[in-house]
């Protein structure tokens, strides 16, 4: 029997419990949420949940894309429940959000890949929450400029889209997506004027010289937050991490990227795409 693979010190999370986590998981229970804290088994759900932030997914939990390093369901999904824009702009209110992140699984089942729903979700949570801040964490829509200026004109204060890894590993690791058209996603985002985000992971196989060329590319695109994060394998059926990045290394990765001018770098082995979004929001409006 192979044995399983042990963890570096640094890569010790919180345990997922406490009040606040107990009150964010029956919220999301009750108004029949999802989350890609819970979809994605997020290691940070622990000290997320307990500080009384989540990252909410939109149009379900069956994505039509099967990515290698994501837990999250894919198959057939059911048709976009109209009215949980409302349920999730009230459970915003309800955990008196001053921020929240909006994610989706990827419905090219949908004409538009869900952007009017997700303009829609935008609309509610502003109308009924007029002081929180919003990052939408969207998929590509297939690089339709259409469907990302819906989302743009409802202002979210940061777009976010993940290119997730380096060029050369994107085929291996992704499904449909490409690198160059997640580029070209943060680009009419930032051209559109709107504060954008991108994120990736260390530890499927890339080189050093690999990780800088990315992060150039990032910010060549305009892209002003980055994250970048370690790999961890979500479940047993998924690949193993090719190797643990030192908090060393990500240092240096962080230092880099603070030297071409983002505003906001997030870079450490337990870093995730919404990790501290509320910090970034805070830096960015200064």
């Amino acid at each position: 029997m192979e044995r399983r693979r042990r963890l570096p010190e640094w890569l010790k999370m919180q345990r997922a419990s406490g009040e606040n986590y107990s009150r964010v998981k029956r919220l999301v229970e009750s108004n029949r949420l999802h989350t890609i804290c819970t979809s994605g088994n997020c290691p940070n759900i622990g000290e997320c949940w307990n500080a009384g932030t989540a990252t909410f997914m939109i149009l379900g939990d069956i994505c039509t894309r099967a990515c290698k390093f994501c837990a999250t369901r894919t198959g057939k999904p059911l048709p976009p429940d109209p009215d949980e824009p409302g349920r999730l702009a009230e459970s915003v209110g309800k955990l008196n959000l001053r921020h929240c992140v909006i994610t989706s699984v990827d419905r090219d089942d949908l004409p538009d890949g869900g952007s009017s729903f997700w303009a829609e979700t935008i609309r509610m949570i502003k109308k009924l929450n007029p002081g929180t801040t919003i990052e939408a964490l969207i998929p590509d829509f297939d690089g339709n400029t259409g469907c990302l200026q819906m989302i743009i004109d409802e202002k979210p204060d940061i777009i976010s889209h993940n290119i997730e890894t380096v060029r050369r590993l994107t085929p291996m690791i992704r499904t449909k997506a490409r690198y160059d058209r997640s580029l070209g996603v943060i680009k009419y985002i930032s051209d559109m004027g709107m504060k954008s985000k991108s994120g990736f992971m260390l530890g499927l196989g890339e080189t050093e010289d690999e990780i800088f060329t990315t992060i150039h590319d990032l910010k060549s695109a305009g892209c002003r937050i980055i994250t970048v994060g370690q790999y961890l394998k979500p479940g047993p059926d998924f690949m193993e991490p090719a190797g643990y990045i030192t908090p060393g290394k990500f240092a240096e990765y962080r230092k880099y990227a603070l030297s071409l001018g983002f505003d906001f770098v997030e870079c450490h082995p337990l870093v995730r795409s919404s990790f501290h979004s509320e910090k970034q929001i805070g830096i960015i409006q200064k």
